[in-house]
């Protein structure tokens, strides 16, 4: 997810003050509504990814993301976002290396991996892999047969010095993703409900540099929702 950024500082440490207290944390949790032209994805923050979890709902809370484009879309691989200089673009304008002038230490969980509808953090390529402060991905990707999975399972040793998880492995031969990030990008999100709007945003028609020929602009939104909620409506696991 390489955007060529020139330069970043240290992210704010008043960042950390945008998760309310761990008494409230305890019972509710930050559900983010993403509305495009194609219908609305509901995605939760992991817990484990702190520093991304509390800029992301900072940036969300500040209507950073209202109006911004999803940028770079790519088939079978991801729909990218979160660039500010997308707000006022025009057409065919490159796109990619807006930022808000800090960034995030990477955060990487071995048990959050770029399954089908990972939300994760896009960076420039920087030897620390720390991510931008604002641009984001969410993966599409695609299943993997057994050939393509013995593939990726190697390369996944290789680049993060242990094998993938057995749950890792069924995932990507049976809901897919995009194993080839995993170690290289902080996954810090996933979409519980909406995992067919990614399809209809990436198959739209792109330009040579994946930029979408039509604008596909985003609102973002979120609130703190009881926990026993989510679970009933979602199905997800605290």
């Amino acid at each position: 997810m390489k955007y060529f950024l020139l330069f970043f500082l240290v992210l704010p440490t008043l960042v950390s003050a945008q998760l309310p207290s761990a008494r409230v944390r305890k019972k509710k949790d930050f559900l983010v509504i993403m509305t495009t032209d194609f219908g609305t994805m509901k995605l939760l923050l992991h817990d484990q990814t702190p520093k991304h979890k509390a800029n992301f709902i900072k940036l969300v809370n500040d209507k950073f993301y209202d109006g911004l484009l999803f940028h770079r879309i790519m088939q079978t691989f991801m729909i990218q976002g979160g660039d500010p200089n997308s707000r006022t673009a025009t057409a065919g304008q490159a796109l990619g290396s807006g930022n808000v002038g800090y960034k995030i230490p990477a955060e990487f969980v071995p048990t959050l991996f770029h399954r089908k509808g990972a939300l994760a953090a896009a960076h420039d390529g920087n030897p620390e892999k720390a991510s931008s402060g604002c641009q984001f991905y969410v993966v599409q990707g695609r299943t993997w047969d057994e050939a393509g999975m013995q593939q990726q399972l190697a390369r996944i040793q290789s680049m993060n010095g242990r094998p993938p998880t057995p749950e890792q492995t069924d995932v990507y031969r049976t809901i897919g993703g995009s194993p080839h990030l995993d170690g290289n990008y902080t996954v810090f999100g996933q979409v519980v409900d909406g995992l067919a709007v990614i399809d209809s945003v990436a198959k739209q028609p792109r330009s040579s540099s994946n930029r979408p020929l039509k604008d596909l602009r985003m609102t973002v939104s979120g609130e703190w929702i009881k926990k026993k909620k989510l679970v009933k409506q979602y199905k997800v696991q605290f």
